[in-house]
C-alpha cells in the first residue's frame, strides 16, 4: 500500500496534525484499512485489490448480501470513494432498444449519476440530464465515474463530459465532445474512462489532432490535444519507465507513448484492430507491455529502460496468444491471463512466446463449455497473491487461484441475473468495484453490495 491507496480525507487529517504520513500509511496498511475504488479498475487502475481481511474462498452457502437497490441500464461499473457509491445509468423514455453490432438504436431518456451511501445503499443525491442516444448496444453509459478529491467526473455514451461537486452534486463544468469538438460518436458510444493525473484529465475524443485531449480538471479548458485518429474505446493510462512518465494511448491506428504534460509523441507502434475495437488497456509487467485487439491483433512490446521508446517482441498469430475485448487481462510473473473474444474461454499465455499454457470455460461459461463470441469475465488480483476475484457474464462472482500451471476454483456465488443480450445469450458486462471489504456489482436492474469480509 502507498499513500495514494489511503483515502485522501484520512491523509489530509494526519497532515493537518503534522503527523508523518509515511508512518501513518504503514500503520493503516497493517491494520487492514479499506481502500477506496475511485474509478475504473481501482485506485491504481491496475485491477488489484490491496485491502486485507478479504475472504479467500466461497462456501456452498455463498456470500452475505448487504443491500440491493433498483437502478436503470448501463455498462459503467460503479466507483466507491469516501463512503459513497457512484453509479452511472440511463433511464430510457422512448425508442426501441436493440443490440445490433452494425446498427445504431435511437432512444430518448436521461443519463443519471446516482450517489448512494456505501453502507446502506440509501441515495444521497443524483445528477441527471436529457440525452438522446444513437448508438449500438444502447443500454446506457460505458464509463465508470472518476472520483478525485471533492470532484467526480463522468463521460456519457454521447460524449457529455461533466465535473460535479461530490458533496452536493452541483455541476462545476461540462463539455460536449460532439458540440465542442465536432467529434463523431463511436458506434458503441464513448467508452474511454476519464483519467485524472495531477491537474489534468485525459480522455479519447477522436478526429484530426484530437484523438486524445488533455483538459484542465478544474475548469474543463483544453490544455493540449494530439493524434489523428478515431476515439476507439480504450482508456489512456500513465506509466513511468525509462526514467520518464509516459501517457499510453491505444487507439484504432496503433499504440502511442506521449509526454503527459505536453502531448508530444515519444513513440508509436502501428496496429489496427478490426472495427476500430481498441478496447483493452495495455498491461505491463517489468519492461514488457501486452496490447490486445480482437481476432488475431496483438503485440508484445519491450519498454526501453533508458529512454521513452519500445521495441516489438512478437505479434499474435491464430491459435496463439489471447485476444481480449471486454475485460482487461492480468499480467503476472511472466503470464498473461485474459478472456478470449474468439473462443470465449479464459486463457493463460506465456508472455515471452505467446504460447497458450492452459484454457478453461470455468471462469466464463461453465454452462456452455464451447466457443462463444466475447465470453467475458473481469479479473481482479487479490494483492500480491495468485488468488483472483472473477466476475463473469452470468452474474457469478468466483474466487480462483491461477498460476502458469493451471486454474483452481475456490467457490462461486451467483450475485445477480444477466439482464442484457449479446450474440443470442444473456450477459452482464460491467466491472465490479471492491472497497471496504465489499463487492459492488450492477446489471441493468439493480446494484448489489456483497460482503467479502473474512
Amino acid at each position: 500500500m502507498n499513500s495514494l491507496s489511503v483515502p485522501r480525507r484520512q491523509m489530509a487529517f494526519f497532515r493537518a496534525l503534522r503527523i508523518p504520513t509515511t508512518g501513518i500509511t504503514l500503520m493503516l496498511a497493517s491494520a487492514g484499512m479499506a481502500d477506496d475504488w475511485p474509478g475504473w479498475m481501482g485506485p491504481s487502475r491496475d485491477g488489484v485489490l490491496r485491502e486485507g481481511g478479504i475472504v479467500r474462498a466461497i462456501s456452498d452457502d455463498g456470500l452475505p448480501v448487504k443491500w440491493r437497490i433498483p437502478i436503470a441500464g448501463g455498462y459503467a461499473g460503479p466507483a466507491v470513494a469516501n463512503g459513497s457509491v457512484y453509479l452511472f445509468d440511463y433511464l430510457k423514455r422512448d425508442g426501441e432498444a436493440f443490440n445490433n453490432p452494425g446498427q445504431r438504436a435511437t432512444l430518448s431518456g436521461q443519463e443519471r449519476l446516482l450517489v448512494l451511501d456505501a453502507a446502506t445503499g440509501v441515495e444521497k443525491w443524483r445528477h441527471e440530464y436529457e440525452c438522446a442516444y444513437s448508438i449500438s448496444y444502447p443500454a446506457g453509459p460505458r464509463c465508470t465515474p472518476t472520483v478525485d478529491d471533492d470532484r467526480v467526473y463522468t463521460l456519457g455514451s454521447e460524449g457529455d463530459l461533466r465535473c460535479l461537486d461530490t458533496n452536493r452534486g452541483e455541476l462545476i463544468w461540462s463539455r460536449s465532445l460532439k458540440r465542442d469538438f465536432a467529434a463523431e460518436v463511436p458506434i458503441w458510444g464513448f467508452s474511454a474512462h476519464p483519467l485524472v493525473d495531477g491537474d489534468l484529465l485525459y480522455t479519447m475524443v477522436g478526429g484530426d489532432r484530437q484523438g486524445i485531449v488533455a483538459f484542465d480538471k478544474m475548469t474543463g479548458e483544453v490544455r493540449w490535444k494530439n493524434l489523428d485518429t478515431a476515439a476507439g474505446y480504450c482508456p489512456p493510462t500513465i506509466i513511468e519507465h525509462g526514467g520518464t512518465r509516459q501517457l499510453i494511448v491505444f487507439h484504432p491506428m496503433g499504440i502511442h507513448g506521449l509526454d503527459p504534460v505536453t502531448g508530444r509523441v515519444y513513440w508509436n507502434v502501428p496496429m489496427s484492430p478490426m472495427y476500430e475495437m481498441s478496447i483493452n488497456q495495455p498491461v505491463i509487467a517489468g519492461d514488457l507491455m501486452y496490447v490486445s485487439g480482437i481476432r488475431t491483433e496483438s503485440v508484445m512490446l519491450r519498454l526501453n529502460n533508458d529512454r521513452p521508446d519500445v521495441t516489438e517482441v512478437w505479434r499474435g498469430e491464430p491459435k496463439q496468444a489471447v485476444y481480449t475485448a471486454n475485460s482487461t487481462p492480468q499480467f503476472v510473473d511472466g503470464v498473461v491471463y485474459g478472456t478470449d473474444c474468439n473462443e470465449g474461454c479464459l486463457i493463460a499465455m506465456d508472455a515471452t512466446t505467446g504460447e497458450r499454457l492452459w484454457t478453461t470455460f470455468e471462469a466464463t461459461r461453465p454452462d456452455v463449455k464451447r466457443f462463444i463470441k466475447h465470453g467475458t469475465a473481469f479479473l481482479t488480483r487479490m494483492g500480491s497473491t495468485n488468488d483472483y476475484l472473477i466476475f463473469n457474464e452470468l452474474g457469478d462472482l468466483l474466487i480462483a487461484n491461477m498460476t502458469a500451471s493451471g486454474f483452481e476454483s475456490k467457490g462461486r456465488f451467483h450475485v445477480l441475473e444477466p439482464t442484457n443480450e449479446a450474440f443470442g445469450r444473456d450477459v452482464v458486462w460491467s466491472h465490479p468495484a471492491y472497497a471496504d471489504k465489499t463487492a459492488f456489482i450492477r446489471n441493468d436492474a439493480e446494484i448489489v453490495a456483497v460482503d467479502l469480509s473474512e
